[in-house]
């Protein structure tokens, strides 16, 4: 028996959270292992109602559960950021989510812009490192003549571009990026070994070549690694180059590892290379802690309620989830489930079928309690 944690959060997060859990529960039923569910209330309407986002009691008890089972955050409400930030990145930073995986993988049914490319071709993972790089929130905005004390901004700009801080510039504004040598080194060997268990190939993306110092260091770590992995073939290369190469040649990949900033951009064009964001699972993992997986799309308030959301994304999570925790079977017969009912025309209207959220969500639970 597991104990799994669930937030809906807003939009359509508990409406696809909810097909996500019907599925998983019927994989437990084929597979003999059940599933007890602890629903949390995070999101917009608490945060409205008390301005409670996640309190340290929340997380505190979240921290009882290896696995977290996430809908979507956003709310047209509340103005962008707070959510995100003091929700998601929140329960990113506090559990230390530090590989985010994503498979990019077409399914056998579904179409992809790629001219010619098949689910033979597009069949890969990108591993983002996922609490570091310019997302550590690191940074500031200074107006003309505003008096700052901060040596970090006057070497930016009196140094490096000859500004006086507080007198030339109308303007400034600076984002730190931060790579340490410990992040960088576990996220690669996360990176390494699942490419020893798929096909032995490994790329890491950078942009070393302008900004030598940070990713310097990350190509440093990374040929400090691959000492350890002489099976695995690995190779560099830079984060424009790679978008370019994934719609070009998606089967060259076989597992990308790629710090933080360059994972959330080149993921999402993973996501439309398979099929688009109704499609596209996300984990966000910590080898020895808490972990959680959701859809990598958004809330979509517009369709809150409507029955129109579709819940593939969120249900191919829940595969993830179930691999995380050891069911690999039932993790199988997820994704199985998934492509014959997109076989089978029982898709919703995203992806030209007339199938509800629920109808979806249904015909893929029986699929999968069936073993068809």
């Amino acid at each position: 028996m597991y104990k799994i944690a669930a937030i809906g959060g807003d939009g359509i997060g508990p409406e696809i959270v909810a097909e996500g859990k019907k599925v998983l529960e019927a994989a437990g039923e084929r597979f003999n292992f059940d599933i007890r569910w602890a629903d949390f209330d995070i999101g917009a309407d608490r945060y409205l109602a008390d301005g409670t986002l996640i309190p340290e009691e929340d997380l505190k008890e979240l921290k009882r559960f290896k696995a977290i089972y996430f809908g979507a955050i956003g709310d047209e409400r509340v103005r962008p950021g707070i959510l995100e930030k003091g929700i998601l990145l929140a329960l990113r930073f506090h559990f230390d989510l530090y590989v985010n995986l994503r498979p990019i993988k077409l399914l056998d049914g579904v179409e992809t812009p790629l001219s010619g490319k098949g689910p033979k071709d597009i069949d890969f993972v990108v591993v983002r490192e996922n609490t570091e790089d310019f997302y550590v929130g690191i940074g500031s905005r200074f107006k003309k003549r505003q008096k700052t004390t901060l040596n970090v901004e006057r070497e930016l700009y009196s140094v490096k571009f000859g500004l006086d801080i507080e007198s030339d510039a109308e303007e400034i504004a600076y984002q730190i990026g931060v790579i340490t040598r410990e992040g960088a080194r576990r996220v690669q060997t996360y990176a390494f070994d699942l490419a020893m268990q798929r096909r032995k190939k490994l790329t890491s993306v950078d942009k070393a070549n302008v900004l030598s110092d940070i990713y310097g260091l990350w190509r440093e770590v990374f040929t400090e690694t691959a000492k350890k992995y002489s099976k695995v073939t690995t190779e560099f290369t830079f984060v424009d180059a790679i978008t370019m190469w994934f719609v070009k040649n998606p089967e060259w990949f076989d597992v990308v590892v790629t710090p933080n900033m360059f994972g959330d951009i080149i993921t999402d064009l993973g996501a439309m290379i398979q099929g688009g964001l109704g499609l596209a699972p996300g984990a966000n993992i910590n080898p020895k802690g808490t972990s959680m997986f959701e859809p990598i799309h958004g809330s979509a308030p517009k369709y809150k309620g409507l029955g129109v959301a579709n819940p593939i994304a969120t249900i191919w999570a829940g595969s993830l989830l179930l691999d995380h925790i050891g069911e690999h079977k039932a993790a199988a017969a997820v994704v199985r489930a998934i492509e014959k009912s997109i076989k089978d025309g029982v898709v919703t209207k995203d992806m030209g079928g007339s199938a509800s959220t629920g109808k979806a969500g249904t015909y893929i639970a029986e699929s999968v309690r069936k073993g068809k």
